[in-house]
Parts: C-alpha cells; structure tokens; sequence
C-alpha cells in the first residue's frame, strides 16, 4: 500500500476510535487473530492488537462502553470521561499503522490521528446530549446500536480495501464537522426554549411613557 492507503487506513480507525475505541480495537485484533484480516506488511505493527491480553481488556472495554451507551445521561458521563481517552487512542492507532524509521510520518500520523478521533468524539458527544434532551428513552438506544452497526461494518471496509477506507476518512472527517456545527445550535436553542419555559429568564421591563 502507498503512504495515502496507509493513511487512509488510519484515518478510519482513529475516526471510528472517537465513536467506539474499544470496539474498533476489539474487532480489529480478533479478525486479525482468525487471519479473517490478514494485514500486509505495512501494517504488522497492529499485530499486537491480537495478543489475548490486549483482547481481555478491551472485550471488558466494550462490553462496558455498549452498556454505558444505552443510558441517557450515562452515556453523556462516559463521553466526558473519554475525552482524552478517545483522541489518545485514535492518535496510537494511527502511530502503529506508519514505517518507524519515518519520524515525520509518525508525527504527522499522531497529530492526525488524534485530531481525527477527537472530532468525531466531539460529534458523536454533542448527537447524544441533543438525543438526551428528548422525554422519551428509546432514541438514545436507536442511535447508540446504529453506532455499534456503523462501527463495525466501516471497520471491516476500511482494513479490508485501504482504498476505501480513504473515502470513508473523508465523508466521516466532513460529517463530523457538520454534525458539531449544527447540533452545538441545535443545544443552545433547547436549552433557551427550556429557561424561557421554566421561567428563568427575567421578565421584558414594560415601556416607559
């Protein structure tokens, strides 16, 4: 694969880390343990992805987050607590995908990396706290499974066509954006309809005269 593949590849899965970095580490060392994904030489420093210790904890990982995902307000809480932990994640996976002795690569790979988990993070924080504002519990289920489904299907595109996963980084990177830019509105009109509601902005002074 050339380098654009390559970062391709890890664009995709340092995204995909900002939605499900346990799930994208799970099911990328499984399907490489089960050779359902062999990878090319490019990418053996991902290998360690297949050690069974590696695995333990982040089957432990997933499971947890896909519990935690399912509750509103629950979910909103593990979001912040993997702000750091999602861009950290995205920025090592995308480290491990680039030639060693290519420093520049490797810095321009972190940077990106990271940069990347860290804005489809963002998207994915800011869909569940609008998702969270609604009365009703079952919408916060629907769209956490449609990321379970998304994460895994993408996942499995991007490693198995590089070429692909270029696109794939692309449309995410886009959406990701957008969906900030317009969801961060979207919340401050709730949370304005919602003081106006209540009663907690002061009321219009009558005009004088």
């Amino acid at each position: 694969m050339g380098i654009v593949e390559i970062l391709g590849v890890a664009g995709s899965l340092s995204l995909l880390a900002g939605w499900r970095l346990y799930l994208t580490i799970l099911a990328t060392g499984i399907a490489m343990h089960f050779g359902w994904l062999p990878l090319p030489e490019h990418l053996q420093a991902l290998q360690i992805l297949a050690n069974p210790w590696v695995l333990g904890v982040a089957g432990v990982g997933t499971l947890a987050e896909f519990l935690a995902d399912k509750i509103a307000w629950v979910d909103s809480a593990w979001d912040a607590v993997h702000t750091v932990i999602r861009p950290l994640g995205g920025a090592l996976l995308a480290l491990a995908l680039v030639d060693s002795s290519d420093p520049a690569w490797q810095v321009i790979a972190f940077l990106l990396g990271g940069g990347g988990a860290l804005v489809s993070h963002g998207a994915k924080a800011t869909t569940r706290a609008v998702v969270n504002a609604s009365p009703e519990p079952f919408s916060n289920v629907v769209v956490s499974t449609g990321e379970d489904v998304a994460t895994g299907g993408l996942l499995a595109l991007a490693i198995a066509y590089p070429p692909v996963a270029i696109v794939i980084t692309v449309l995410m990177l886009v959406a990701g954006v957008i969906v900030i830019i317009a969801l961060r509105r979207l919340l401050r009109n709730i949370k304005a309809t919602l003081k106006r509601t209540l009663g907690d902005e002061p009321a219009a002074e009558p005009p004088l005269g």
